[in-house]
């Protein structure tokens, strides 16, 4: 069978599958679960177009890997077949453990396990099951190779991932202040000390690439209302949880029930195999089925959710720089108990405040190095005469305040 194919992508065009590992790879269903979760988990409640899914972005850093070791390759860095192999596999599975609408599903079924605690589990498995010949990728996954550079590649401040997300999302989103010279940035990578840096002429399109980070972040990963997407999406999961536990019945998938019924923590998840079994079959599908099923369930409270979320009637979102009035907040939940007839446990799932953050550079964690002329390096935002792109390396805290359209 020939497995060396090609697939037409949107944004980069024709991506080719480099080897025959790579093939069995993308055709695992660990792999093929991916196409059943969006990227964007609720940004089409937005942004309409926003759609494509996880297995569109592993392919598409998949194939920037490709250009970029061809580009370092042609400065003279020497990155031999197998180091090829391993690091197109590690950025193939980066996002492997990802659950549907990630971050909810963090939140309220799995207890706070993160996705990438997740994504090494599943490349283990793989290894095993591919007789030890993801190794090196895991070596490069866990920044343990020898090449540092490599590592750099699939995790850092200016990585794969992070130039397909942008490029990616501002392209199904429609929002032209994501785009990033990917092709530009790749072109000035190189390699000093065993460190991933930019020739000095490539400043320019890093300045654009933070600044055009921070933007997609406030406009479309933290636009207010994919904020109360996800919000009613984590009190719908909370709520389902709490009265399975209690043993009331409720509709859903093999997979969704087993993490309604289970406390999973983190030890159990790492430890029992069939916490993984399940999660392997979890995707939008079976979260938002479900979903669909419960507009009609007896506990009103779970109904009222389902029902807001498929029909888009979210909460209310003010976004502030500082806490919101507490006075404020408790009028609030006293008109909804009343207007809704609900107690002052229930009045939790439609009245509360929570803290969002956003930080477009960390300067501490694997800086954006610049290489100047005379071979030196500095730090991007030191380089950088924009004054402003010292201030991408703070944490941005705001806090958000949420509450029934109702009131």
């Amino acid at each position: 069978m020939n497995k060396k194919k090609i697939i037409n992508d949107p944004v980069y065009g024709f991506i080719n599958i480099p080897s025959e590992i790579v093939f069995d790879l993308i055709s695992h269903p660990y792999f093929q679960r991916l196409r059943y979760i969006k990227q964007l988990g609720m940004t089409h409640l937005v942004y309409p177009g926003a759609l494509h899914t996880r297995f569109h972005h592993a392919l598409g850093a998949m194939h920037l890997m490709g250009l970029a070791i061809e580009i370092l390759r042609s400065k003279g860095h020497e990155i031999n077949k197998e180091e090829e192999e391993a690091a197109t596999i590690a950025i193939l599975l980066h996002d492997i453990g990802h659950g549907p609408f990630s971050h909810a599903l963090e939140y309220s079924l799995v207890n706070g396990i993160k996705h990438e605690d997740i994504s090494m589990l599943i490349m283990e498995k793989l290894n095993a099951e591919f007789g030890g010949r993801l190794t090196p990728a895991i070596d490069i996954f866990k920044g343990k190779y020898h090449k540092n550079f490599l590592a750099q590649l699939v995790s850092g401040q200016l990585d794969l991932d992070r130039m397909d997300y942008l490029n990616r999302d501002s392209f199904f989103t429609g929002v032209s202040e994501g785009v990033i010279s990917f092709d530009r940035i790749i072109k000035m990578f190189n390699v000093l000390d065993d460190n991933l840096v930019i020739e000095e002429k490539g400043i320019y399109s890093i300045e654009n690439f933070l600044i055009s980070r921070r933007l997609m972040y406030w406009q479309v990963y933290l636009h207010k209302t994919v904020i109360a997407g996800e919000m009613v999406l984590v009190k719908i999961l909370k709520r389902a949880k709490e009265l399975a536990v209690k043993g009331e019945a409720l509709f859903a998938t093999p997979a969704l029930q087993h993490f309604l019924i289970n406390d999973v923590t983190e030890t159990s998840f790492f430890s029992e195999e069939i916490h993984l079994n399940m999660f392997a079959q979890l995707d939008d599908q079976d979260i938002f089925a479900s979903i669909k099923v419960w507009r009609d369930h007896p506990d009103r409270i779970l109904a009222q959710l389902c029902k807001m979320l498929t029909n888009r009637n979210l909460y209310k979102v003010e976004i502030t720089n500082d806490a919101p009035d507490q006075n404020r907040v408790d009028v609030l939940k006293e008109n909804t108990a009343e207007f809704l007839k609900l107690n002052d446990d229930e009045v939790s799932y439609f009245v509360f405040t929570d803290v969002i953050r956003n930080r477009a550079y960390d300067a501490g964690n694997s800086n954006i190095n610049i290489l100047l002329k005379n071979n030196i390096i500095i730090d991007i935002a030191k380089a950088s005469d924009l004054s402003n792109l010292e201030s991408l390396d703070k944490t941005v805290k705001k806090h958000i305040l949420c509450y029934p359209r109702i009131i």
